[in-house]
């Protein structure tokens, strides 16, 4: 039995004839009286009298339309309704590994799904980030979660867990980080930086006395320069806006520093339809 059997039964109901019902749902006369036979093959029952010229509904008919009407309003309302459209500005703030990589595929998730949303996007550090969603200067942003979990009175939501890898120049013969941080000169990521504390805290753990060389903020160019042979670099495993030049990448075992990207904003706009549709996308471009 199929339910639009049970729709035109209803039509037939409020319409008066077969024939009115045949043309509200779509189908000739003929259609309809072979939908009602089948509907009454699946009861065994009749739900019409035909001992008249023109078939009148019977009892039985008139409650089962009845009991069904409700439901089947309510299937076809959800069935038209229409998605509320998201409109308006909305301003997110990106870490700079975010924005060259994750952030334009997310954009391009608003542009397809909610083309009246207008999203500025601005890069910082994610503490000034965080400072500034809490100051009302940002709507939401996407950042490295604090290790403590981040505050209570904002709403997060994890995207990627990425962890820390060391990376040594492509010829380089060492096996173990330890090796190679002995052979080669120390490129600090930029300990202003919240991954910069991460592998500086590494480094202290297990080459104390190391000192860098080179510091920088950049991952792209840390990455550049241990490939020509500058030195050695703690980073986070993150995909790279273009084909990187090649470097022998180390994993650092189950001890591995790791850095949480994740989404945040106010809890009270948590329900807000901008920041929904903003996250969806986040979320979409890190699956």
């Amino acid at each position: 039995m199929k339910l639009e059997f049970l729709l035109t039964l209803d039509a037939i109901l409020r319409k008066g004839t077969f024939a009115a019902a045949a043309e509200e749902v779509g189908l000739t006369t003929s259609a309809v009286s072979l939908q009602v036979k089948r509907l009454e093959d699946y009861l065994g029952q009749p739900l019409f009298d035909r001992s008249t010229r023109t078939a009148k509904p019977n009892a039985l008919a008139r409650d089962l339309a009845a009991a069904m009407r409700g439901a089947l309003q309510a299937m076809e309302a959800a069935r038209t309704r229409q998605t509320p459209v998201v409109s308006g500005r909305l301003v997110i703030g990106t870490i700079r590994t975010v924005q060259a990589t994750a952030l334009p595929h997310a954009l391009s998730e608003i542009a397809v799904r909610h083309p009246q949303l207008s999203v500025r996007a601005v890069q910082g550090n994610s503490a000034e980030l965080l400072t500034r969603l809490k100051a009302g200067g940002l709507d939401a942003a996407v950042l490295i979660r604090p290790s403590a979990g981040g505050s209570t009175r904002l709403h997060w939501v994890d995207l990627e867990r990425q962890p820390f890898v060391l990376v040594a120049p492509p010829e380089a013969t060492g096996t173990t980080a330890a090796d190679l941080l002995a052979r080669h000169p120390w490129i600090q990521y930029d300990t202003s930086l919240t991954g910069g504390r991460f592998a500086a805290s590494y480094l202290r753990r297990h080459a104390p006395r190391k000192s860098a060389t080179f510091e920088l903020g950049s991952i792209e160019a840390i990455v550049t320069m241990v490939s020509a042979g500058l030195g050695v670099s703690i980073i986070p495993k993150v995909p790279l806006s273009s084909e990187p030049p090649p470097v022998l990448e180390l994993g650092l075992g189950r001890q591995a520093p790791a850095r949480q990207i994740s989404f945040v904003c106010r809890a009270a706009d948590r329900e807000n339809r901008r920041i929904v549709a903003i996250a969806d996308a986040f979320e979409r471009a890190y699956a």
